[in-house]
């Protein structure tokens, strides 16, 4: 199975994580990087902050992970909200949800955790308006802006907006953590960065996975478990 592609349309309801998560088919449906983020981010924490948070995939694969997290979701669309909370009474999950524009919410607010999956396209933008057009580095700074003393930052990217992120990041963290995802093609696709405020720590590069991994898309895997059962 490729589940790197969306589900049919026709479904009503899809999952993700081999049915740990189902969704409702509506304005945007959530693609793999959800699942990968998710896995990706550190699990072990309290607060969270998933900023564009859409219609929830994210944050309900993390909840799968670790059902005590205390997730907010930042969206600038009250339709994906209200699709996000939607996702949540299926899942019987609890998100807190605030309507507003990452680079102008003001707020004292800050977290353990800020995960993202940034709009990192250019171009015309789609109809449900999810990743395009927007100031990366901008995004980025505000996302970390929102991260307690010593807290952490993931993210999942298109390849090619790397450069504009790490450049980013490296302005405010360390302890940078990299993780390739790979297609059809012999060059990554997605690429997964972890990385810690205010840390001085090296720069950590895996070789990657195919973005079609069962253990972490159908069996619910985190990444660090994967890369416990590799090593």
């Amino acid at each position: 199975m490729n589940y790197y592609i969306a589900m049919a349309e026709k479904q009503e309801i899809f999952t993700l994580m081999g049915g740990k998560v189902n969704i409702f088919r509506g304005t945007y449906n959530p693609t793999s990087d959800a699942v990968w983020l998710a896995a990706f981010a550190p699990n072990n924490l309290k607060t969270v902050l998933d900023v564009g948070i859409g219609t929830g995939a994210v944050s309900l694969c993390m909840l799968a992970h670790n059902p005590k997290l205390e997730i907010t979701g930042l969206d600038k669309n009250p339709v994906m909200l209200q699709e996000c909370q939607n996702n949540a009474q299926l899942n019987k999950r609890t998100i807190t949800l605030v309507e507003s524009d990452i680079s102008k919410w003001k707020t004292d607010k800050t977290f353990d955790l800020v995960v993202t999956n940034p709009p990192y396209f250019k171009g015309t933008p789609a109809k449900h308006d999810a990743h395009h057009n927007v100031n990366l580095q901008l995004w980025v700074k505000k996302c970390i802006a929102r991260i307690k003393p010593r807290g952490y930052f993931c993210i999942i990217t298109d390849a090619l907006a790397v450069g504009e992120i790490i450049s980013e990041i490296n302005n405010h963290c360390g302890d940078i953590t990299i993780l390739l995802l790979f297609g059809s093609k012999n060059t990554a696709e997605r690429v997964l960065i972890k990385a810690r405020l205010a840390s001085k720590g090296g720069s950590v590069i895996y070789s990657g996975l195919s973005m079609n991994y069962e253990p972490v898309l159908r069996d619910g895997l985190t990444i660090d478990s994967v890369l416990s059962r590799l090593s």
